[in-house]
C-alpha cells in the first residue's frame, strides 16, 4: 500500500486532519538547524559584546513563542497545548555556525515536529535579524527533524551517520 498525502480529502482539496477518535499519547520531537556566520558576529555572540544585547535569550524567547504559534504559522497545523518548548545553542567555531537544537512536547493526539521545526526556524531568522548590521552574508540551513517519538507511527530517529548539512 502506498503512502497518501494526509492533508488531501478524497477529492484532492486541502483539510485538516480529523484526530478526534486518535489516542492521547506523550509525543516529542527535536529538530536542529544552523545559522553560519562571520567568525567577528559568531565572536561578538560569544563574548556577549553585541550591541543588542544578549542575543541568544532573545533567539530563544522568538523560538518559544513561535512553537505556541505554529498553527496560526501553517494553515493545516492544530493548536496544540504545548507541555514543555525548550531551545538550545551551540556554537561551532571551526564552522563558524550556531546550531540551534529543539525539543516541543505534549500530551495529546497529534505530532510535534511542526512545532519544533518552527521553533528552530524562527529561532535562526532571530539570530540573522540580530547580527545583520555585523554580518549580510550569513545563511540559514539544515533544518529538520532529528527525532519524534509518541502516536501511532511510533519513534524515530536519524540514524547517526546522516550529516547534518
Amino acid at each position: 500500500m502506498s503512502e497518501q498525502l494526509t492533508h488531501l480529502n478524497d477529492k484532492g482539496q486541502a483539510n485538516m486532519v480529523d484526530v478526534t477518535d486518535k489516542t492521547v499519547t506523550s509525543r516529542q520531537a527535536r529538530a536542529i538547524g544552523y545559522i553560519e556566520m562571520s567568525a567577528n558576529a559568531l565572536a561578538l555572540i560569544k563574548q556577549g559584546e553585541h550591541k543588542k544585547g544578549d542575543v541568544f535569550a532573545v533567539a530563544r524567547i522568538a523560538g518559544i513563542q513561535a512553537a505556541k504559534k505554529c498553527s496560526d504559522l501553517i494553515p493545516l497545523c492544530h493548536p496544540l497545548m504545548l507541555t514543555k518548548v525548550n531551545v538550545d545553542f551551540s556554537i561551532n567555531e571551526t564552522e563558524s555556525r550556531v546550531y540551534v537544537e529543539t525539543l516541543c512536547k505534549l500530551s495529546g493526539q497529534t505530532g510535534v515536529e511542526m512545532e519544533a521545526l518552527t521553533a528552530c526556524s524562527v529561532a535562526c531568522l532571530t539570530l540573522y535579524d540580530m547580527c545583520k548590521a555585523v554580518d549580510k552574508h550569513m545563511r540559514i540551513g539544515g533544518i529538520e527533524v532529528l527525532a519524534k517519538s509518541g502516536g501511532k507511527s511510533g519513534d524515530w530517529q536519524k540514524a547517526s551517520n546522516e550529516a547534518v548539512t
